[in-house]
This record gives C-alpha cells, structure tokens and sequence, in this order.
C-alpha cells in the first residue's frame, strides 16, 4: 500500500457563508473589524457571537446602534441523526432580528435554515449553510454584499405568474370580465 492509500479520510467541514450589507457600509465602515473572503475556523463547543463589544464578540460590528451582543449562533447535532445545524439567537434586548419573516425577540432562538435573510435595524446578512460532517469545528466564510441583498433576492415577492391556457385567454381576464371560469373538454374547441 502506498502512504496516500494509507492516508486518513479527510472529513468535510460545514462551512456558513455570511454576506454582510448596510447602506452605509462605504462612509461608516461598520465591517472593517470582519474578515472578509478567509474561511475562519469555530471550536464546535464555542458559540459565535455577532455585536460591538470586542471582549465578547468574534464578529466585531463597529456602530454604535449595534448592541453589545447582537445575537449569536451555534453549532450542533439535531438528537438521533447526524444533522448539523445551527441555531440563532437574538441577545439584544433593544433591536428585535428578523430571521426570513420570524420575528425574534430577546432570547428567543430558532434554527438557522439552511439558506435566509437575517435583519436587524439596516442591517441585512444571507446565511448560507454548506453541509460538512467534522464533529470538532466549522467554518466560517464571510463576504461583503455591494448592494441591498433583500432587494437581489426578492422576485419571489412579485406576484406570481398565471399559467396562460393553450387557447390563449387567461383566466384572470375572464374573471375580470365578471364572469366565472367555465370548465370545458378540449375537444369541444
């Protein structure tokens, strides 16, 4: 056997991509204490928190509306699977945190979906999870958004398209007309 044969399996690393944006973010440079574009590795049993107390955050925000401690998250394995997942957890007694549309108060926590938005004041951050299986720590990989990011992923908020039937008269304008769809056999046209 060769020594690469003989080479441990190398476990792959759940990785959360965190794309940070504030409209302020070129004159205020709120992000400068962020590491941007290098994956930083987090202890599993430690919890990465998010605010402007250096002493206590990781993830330094340098804006004085910001809380002490934002909100922080872990990192953990959901009970009699091999799911990893991470929770968020609103610590800012002031400033509620939007997670997609859950409102989440002070010390309130739910699951981080695997892909959301999270808000807070002008704040807007995409959590992006990439699926790994290493037991002692995960990555972190943080990029900085040139534009709003619920305004690059908001078409799902335009009203949704109507199917156009084969005969070409949608029912949108039949129902306009006031008159109510009538079901007919397409081989009665």
């Amino acid at each position: 056997m060769t020594s690469f044969e003989e080479a441990e399996t190398q476990e792959t690393v759940t990785c959360l991509h965190l794309t940070f944006y504030h409209p302020c973010q070129e004159e205020k440079m709120m992000f400068r204490c962020l590491n941007f574009h290098k994956r930083e590795q987090v202890r599993a049993d430690e919890v990465a928190k998010f605010g402007r107390d250096s002493n206590i955050c990781h993830y330094n925000l340098m804006d004085a509306r910001v809380s002490r401690i934002q909100f922080s998250l872990q990192f953990y394995r959901r009970l009699h699977t091999s799911e990893y997942c991470f929770e968020i957890k609103n610590l800012s007694k002031k400033t509620k945190l939007t997670v997609n549309q859950t409102e989440l108060d002070y010390l309130n926590k739910i699951d981080l979906p695997w892909k959301c938005i999270i808000c807070f004041g002008d704040y807007q951050i995409l959590a992006e999870v990439q699926e790994g299986e290493s037991l002692d720590y995960f990555e972190t990989h943080l990029h900085l958004a040139e534009a709003p990011i619920l305004q690059e992923r908001c078409l799902p908020c335009l009203p949704p398209l109507q199917p156009i039937p084969e005969n070409g008269i949608s029912s949108s304008f039949i129902l306009s007309q006031g008159k109510s769809p009538i079901e007919i056999d397409e081989n009665e046209l």
